[in-house]
């Protein structure tokens, strides 16, 4: 409640992956939800549960796209917070259509911003790790520049995400909205898409269905995972932060882990016996990659509490339901087309 009312509050990419969590927290918190999404590759599954929520309006549309009508009338109710986390955030999605992601960060942050702007509403962006790109500086802190492949293939996401940042504090330093922006490190849990081509997923999906597990490089690369509850905690804190901030902050996990190290954890795990094989690294894909969260412990009180095992137990868990459904899908289709059959 705020100053005695409902809050209102606006999630662009709300049926993403994190963004459907952050959802499902915020209604918990008891605020109104209104999503946005333009289920490119958010999945109206990840809300399913929220049908017959009274709190909870899906808005399929685009962000690109002038903000619809109907969240306009909304906001003469006053909207009080705007998430963007809207963009696609694996390779292999952002990579599809990267004139879209790019569009999606840059002129989908300035609509949201502009509704920021009109409404009194806060903002905070969903930025991303890649912004430092291979990084130079390790652990990497809020203050590192980055080294990102401008032209590279990865790009259209890195620079995108830049982009917005550097808009959404435009529209801070003009005066025009307050806005908070996050840095979001890897994150996993479930409700992940099986085929976004991140390393936690590749290898859960590729573990329980007993295919080979591809490892690109040599397996040495290190990455720091984050549990999908405990970003949503970090940024519910960090939007809520009243007090001064100078700039970005860092949310993931501090524990570095090498991919080789997660393979190895995962077949323990689900007693898969699937074979390894290695495949050459991607393009600009990242050496190293651990946050310094400094600013985050100090000015949020927040940190990771998941362990690593315990977050992947719940993710093994949802694959593994995610497997068994997709295994009866042709049968349950079989089924069907029999009884269409027998009315003929």
């Amino acid at each position: 409640m705020k100053n005695g009312r409902r809050q209102l509050v606006l999630v662009a990419g709300g049926a993403g992956f994190v963004g459907s969590h952050l959802c499902d927290s915020l209604l918990a918190d008891g605020a109104h939800v209104i999503c946005i999404d333009n289920l490119k590759t958010g999945r109206k599954l990840n809300l399913r549960h929220l049908e017959r929520e009274p709190l909870f309006d899906l808005i399929e549309a685009d962000i690109i796209d002038p903000v619809p009508a109907r969240v306009l009338r909304q906001s003469k109710s006053q909207i009080d917070f705007v998430y963007n986390l809207a963009c696609p955030a694996s390779p292999p999605h952002y990579q599809a259509d990267p004139e879209h992601t790019m569009m999606t960060s840059v002129l989908g942050s300035r609509n949201l911003l502009r509704l920021c702007e009109d409404t009194g509403a806060r903002f905070l962006l969903a930025s991303t790790s890649e912004v430092y790109g291979d990084p130079e500086v390790h652990p990497q802190r809020e203050s590192y520049w980055g080294n990102v492949n401008s032209i590279g293939p990865r790009a259209c996401y890195d620079e995108g995400k830049r982009a917005a940042e550097a808009l959404t504090f435009d529209f801070e330093r003009a005066g025009r909205a307050s806005v908070r922006v996050a840095r979001i490190f890897n994150t996993y849990g479930p409700r992940m898409a099986a085929d976004d081509g991140r390393v936690v997923s590749n290898v859960v999906t590729q573990a329980i269905a007993g295919e080979d597990i591809t490892v690109y490089g040599d397996g040495s690369q290190t990455r720091s995972f984050c549990y999908v509850d405990d970003l949503v905690t970090g940024l519910k804190a960090l939007m809520r932060h009243d007090g001064p901030l100078k700039g970005p902050v860092n949310l993931g996990n501090p524990n570095e882990l090498r991919v080789s190290d997660l393979v190895e954890l995962v077949l323990a795990m689900t007693g898969s016996s699937s074979a390894v094989v290695r495949r050459p690294l991607p393009v600009d894909d990242p050496r190293r990659r651990r946050p310094d969260i400094t600013i985050a412990r100090e000015l949020l009180g927040w940190a990771p509490v998941t362990s690593l095992e315990k977050g992947l137990e719940s993710t093994i868990a949802w694959f593994s339901d995610e497997h068994d459904r997709s295994k009866a899908r042709p049968a349950n289709r079989a089924a069907f087309a029999l009884a269409e059959d027998a009315r003929v």
